[in-house]
């Protein structure tokens, strides 16, 4: 047998070194193999190296893998495919492969590692934790080469075994570390004795820490001190409370906080948040509700029930006495606003008072019994009918001394007015007012003049009654129209004049008690108590306003007619006056003193009638003025026309102002369309002059005139009423001319007139000038001698006078 195998073993040697005679090429050979595993007689994979020269199967390479593992213990991929010469990507597939069959193994970032290696490692972690008392799993995982989480997982499973030590916050300690600075948490812990943040604790052992072990100490992290807290709280080493993890209040502190608490509360039956606040309490409020379910949380305080209790027998005793009580007065200073109105909402007397309408809570501390609220009313209503509160009335009435004053001088200006006769000889306004105090009870032509109209327009005004009566209605109309659109701002006026500051000062007035009681601040329980009486006042002034005005109905309506009437009159006069104008268009100066003498005599007495009327009317309507006034002989002043057109309402105020304004214009014209625009305003209709009423107000104004020419006695007054007369005679126009435009006058009659009848005029006005400027030079030393020569140009008048008469009359 056995010289069989050396036999076999000499052939096979011989044919091993026996060179064979056919050789196959490096590709024949492939081919062979490509052909081969197409027949499936290689019915395995095959992996081509690198250098293209050799054939390795895949478990072949997982066996190469795995033997390198078990040599190393950690292998990277890109070594391995360089020892097995195969591409990275089959060795990454079949390292996969290797992974997943032994549980013991992991790939990570390119490497294959096993659990020995982890092992090895653990222990020469252990070995240096032991040297240092401390690492840095930051600085493992730079010396491993991998992430500090890997390194976690890695030693967290072989704490206590392979690792002896503790993993707090990216740090490994060892078990002495650990022990000697939970001591130092435990000693510091128990040396706290009011509520501390921890994370100031922490940072005062760390200090403690660096400053023990010098240069080489251990920066221990704050999680590291939290962690240790947590456990020494858990296992009750240390006594109190944590809360949200970093604010530790010791029991011993949280033991006298209640103490305090309960030792206030029970001494003076409440207690406010700001002292639990001060104590160290977040939350006081719902602190005290679990601690005292029988207390009551208000806004500032926390109060016991016998609070209610003293504040309910004040209040009801109040109530009973018709007074007024402040809450806060009975209250501890404590309380504020908020709290004393929620706690009587409490008190079972005020809820009763309420609902039986016996008492009002005011200014939220303020408790006012029904009855002396009413009493007060009473009293403030009462006086309400004597007083005439400002801002309903308008701007005011008018001034009766500054009225009357006006009037004189209104007076003594058209006194001087009709005396002037001459613009030529310079006459001034005071020398015409000096000789109107020569003449007393001597009355001026244009005076009388405008009576004759006045009489012509009474007899005109007769034949147009039917239509003058459904004007009227129009007017009625019109006025109801205005009266609807000002209805709303008369109320916002009404709200407006009776002001909370207006109601302060009478309950001020009609309470002395307010102030007499020393209160810091009577606003306080005055705005409250004036806010609840405001509404109530002013209702009851719209309800005695809107019965005036039902009662007064009957005195607007009359009031209307008159001014209706008045009116008509006054307009035809004044646009019958104005049609003389035309004649002295070309005349600029006394054209525009024409203008200014007919807007200042028959424009301001219509203006001044027509702003008192539709002053009292406004009045009536209003209830302040209960029987309508006669405004006839009063003259007002610009200032006074300018205020009733103020308090007017609406826009009939600011119509009323641009005709004021007009009034002291230059021209006719615009006045008598902002008279018409205010009259339409006010629902007045103006007549308008027609040529039928032309003809008899001239024919009215013409006789008047000739009478008066007849019957006048004084030399002076004669000559403007003379010219006036002429101007009807020649030029069919009413004529209106002050004393300063006579001369202009009689020059436009020259042409009109023979020469001697005009020769007799120029002697008359030169000599009427001549006296009126005696009259006017007169002095105290020369008034003897200026007298005499005054009456002897008066006498040469006189004898002038009957010429002058038969030159209009026709005598």
């Amino acid at each position: 047998m056995d010289e069989e195998l050396l036999e076999l073993q000499r052939q096979f040697e011989f044919a091993q070194q026996v060179k064979s005679t056919v050789r196959l090429s490096e590709r024949n050979v492939v081919e062979l193999v490509q052909k081969l595993h197409q027949l499936q007689i290689i019915d395995f994979d095959l992996l081509h190296t690198i250098s293209g020269k050799e054939y390795i199967t895949p478990e072949q390479l997982r066996n190469e893998t795995v033997a390198e593992i078990n040599k190393l213990g950690r292998v990277s991929l890109i070594d391995l495919a360089d020892s097995t010469g195969v591409d990275l990507y089959h060795v990454e597939k079949q390292a996969q492969y290797v992974v997943s069959s032994d549980s013991s193994l992991m790939l990570i970032n390119g490497e294959i590692v096993s659990n020995t290696y982890w092992d090895t490692a653990a222990e020469e972690i252990n070995e240096r934790l032991q040297e240092c008392s401390q690492i840095a799993i930051a600085e493992i995982a730079g010396q491993l080469q991998v992430g500090s989480e890997l390194v976690v997982s890695i030693l967290e499973p072989r704490l206590g075994t392979l690792v002896k030590g503790r993993l707090e916050g990216g740090q490994l300690y060892t078990p002495a570390y650990v022990a000697r600075v939970s001591a130092m948490v435990r000693g510091a812990a128990r040396g706290i004795f009011v509520p501390m943040n921890t994370s100031a604790l922490w940072n005062s052992l760390q200090s403690l820490l660096q400053e023990m072990d010098g240069a080489v100490g251990v920066a221990v992290d704050a999680s590291f001190f939290q962690s240790l807290f947590n456990g020494l709280v858990k296992e009750g080493e240390i006594l109190g409370s944590l809360r949200a993890g970093v604010h530790w209040t010791p029991s011993v502190f949280a033991t006298a906080q209640k103490d305090c608490i309960d030792s206030f509360f029970s001494q003076n039956s409440f207690i406010t948040y700001q002292a639990l606040q001060k104590l160290g309490i977040p939350q006081p409020s719902q602190y005290l509700q679990s601690r005292y379910p029988e207390g009551i949380s208000l806004d500032s305080t926390f109060a016991h029930p016998s609070i209610i209790e003293m504040l309910d027998a004040a209040v009801e005793d109040a109530i009973e006495r018709n007074s007024w009580i402040d809450a806060l007065s009975v209250l501890p200073t404590s309380f504020g606003s908020q709290d004393a109105f929620k706690i009587l909402s409490l008190c079972p007397s005020v809820q009763t008072a309420q609902k039986s309408n016996r008492a009002l809570n005011l200014g939220d501390s303020y408790i006012f019994s029904s009855g002396f609220v009413k009493d007060l009313f009473d009293r403030m209503e009462k006086e309400m009918e004597t007083l005439s509160i400002p801002g309903l009335v308008g701007a005011g009435p008018v001034d009766e001394f500054r009225v009357a004053k006006d009037a004189k001088v209104g007076n003594d200006n058209s006194t001087g007015e009709v005396n002037e006769t001459s613009s030529d000889a310079g006459i001034s306004k005071q020398t015409s007012e000096k000789g109107s105090k020569k003449k007393k009870g001597k009355s001026g032509g244009n005076t009388k003049m405008a009576q004759a109209e006045t009489g012509a327009d009474n007899q005109e005004s007769a034949p147009s009654k039917s239509k003058k009566s459904q004007r009227k209605g129009k007017a009625s109309s019109g006025s109801q129209t205005s009266d609807s659109k000002s209805g709303a701002r008369k109320d916002e006026d009404s709200l407006g004049a009776i002001s909370e500051e207006w109601v302060i000062q009478k309950i001020t007035s009609l309470n002395p008690d307010f102030e007499e009681q020393g209160l810091d601040d009577p606003e306080m329980i005055l705005l409250p108590l004036a806010r609840h009486l405001r509404p109530l006042l002013v209702n009851s002034w719209k309800e005695r306003r809107k019965a005036a005005f039902t009662e007064n109905t009957q005195k607007i309506k009359k009031l209307l007619d008159n001014l209706q009437k008045k009116l008509d009159e006054s307009f035809l006069n004044m646009q019958l006056y104005e049609k003389a104008l035309d004649l002295f268009e070309d005349d600029q100066s006394t054209s525009t003193l024409l203008h200014k003498h007919l807007l200042r005599t028959t424009g301001t007495s219509m203006v001044d009638t027509l702003l008192l009327n539709l002053d009292m009317l406004d009045k009536l309507k209003n209830g302040v003025l209960t029987e309508p006034q006669t405004p006839e002989s009063i003259s007002l002043g610009p200032g006074d026309r300018i205020t009733l057109a103020k308090s007017l309402p609406g826009l009939l105020s600011a119509k009323a102002i641009a005709t004021v304004e007009a009034l002291e214009g230059k021209r006719v014209e615009p006045f008598m369309l902002a008279l018409r625009e205010v009259a339409e305003e006010s629902g007045l209709a103006l007549k308008k002059l027609d040529k039928k009423l032309e003809r008899a107000l001239l024919h009215s104004y013409r006789k008047d005139l000739t009478s008066q020419v007849s019957a006048e006695k004084d030399p002076v007054s004669l000559l403007p009423q003379v010219v006036s007369l002429l101007y009807v005679q020649v030029h069919g126009k009413a004529l209106q001319a002050p004393g300063r435009a006579i001369s202009a006058a009689l020059s436009r009659l020259k042409d009109k007139l023979d020469d001697s009848a005009f020769k007799t005029l120029v002697d008359y006005q030169s000599g009427t000038v001549s006296v009126l400027a005696l009259m006017a030079a007169a002095t105290g030393d020369e008034e003897d001698c200026t007298s005499d020569r005054i009456l002897s140009k008066r006498e040469v008048l006189e004898e002038l006078m009957p010429a002058l008469k038969g030159l209009v009359l026709g005598t």
